[in-house]
């Protein structure tokens, strides 16, 4: 079973550079999901004895983030009418270059943690604090609203692997807590990106952004 888990965890970081190095939205989606699934299956794979509450959990876990949430998603790209994400801020190989020193970073400080017992898997310290770094990196340098939705994702699995890496009492109500923000942020940006989608002809933030500075002109001169 620990085998397992390792070779999931190194999918997870594979998944992390394929995620910076795509610009297809609908790859994306796709990869943000099932990195979210098999993240998901790492508490039955790390230890040995699986409580019956821990098995519904990881299914509804997978449930949201490998169905529901890709969904969600998937419709707001066929709504806006949107393939590829815009020029990133910094290019796929530098993303690639920076994901990859965000992994030997983590390695690095991995070895600094005291980290628990229950924390057996290699590497889960150094894959859930890069996959933390990838979302960040999708969610300052990606100009597409979808993607930076993509982004807090991947930060929340991120976030998960970690939890599991240090494992403290009641972990999976600090899990289901985050994730219920987390659903209700993809809901919400869901509808946003609907509507924002319809009023303009695009969701590019970075030239939504400078609404604000022509707003102020109209209101306070020609309408």
């Amino acid at each position: 079973m620990t085998t397992l888990a390792e070779l999931i965890i190194v999918a997870v970081i594979l998944l992390n550079l394929s995620l910076a190095a795509s610009g297809s939205l609908a790859t994306c989606i796709r990869l943000a999901a099932a990195q979210g699934v098999i993240a998901a299956l790492l508490p039955l794979l790390a230890g040995h004895g699986v409580p019956s509450g821990t098995i519904v959990f990881c299914c509804a876990v997978i449930l949201l983030k490998g169905a529901i949430f890709p969904w969600l998603l998937t419709r707001a790209r066929v709504k806006a009418n949107v393939s590829r994400d815009a020029e990133p801020v910094i290019g796929y190989p530098a993303s690639i270059i920076l994901c990859l020193g965000a992994f030997a970073a983590s390695s690095w400080l991995g070895t600094r943690l005291p980290l628990p017992e229950t924390a057996r898997v290699a590497w889960i310290v150094p894959a859930s604090l890069s996959t933390i770094f990838t979302g960040f990196l999708l969610l300052t340098t990606r100009g597409k609203a979808i993607t930076q939705v993509l982004g807090y994702l991947v930060i929340e699995n991120g976030i998960y692997i970690f939890g599991l890496a240090l494992f403290v009492e009641q972990p999976l109500m600090v899990e289901m807590a985050i994730l219920l923000d987390v659903f209700v942020a993809v809901f919400v940006m869901g509808i946003t990106i609907f509507h924002i989608s319809r009023e303009f002809d695009h969701i590019d933030t970075a030239e939504l952004s400078q609404l604000g500075d022509w707003y102020p002109k109209q209101s306070g001169g020609e309408k």
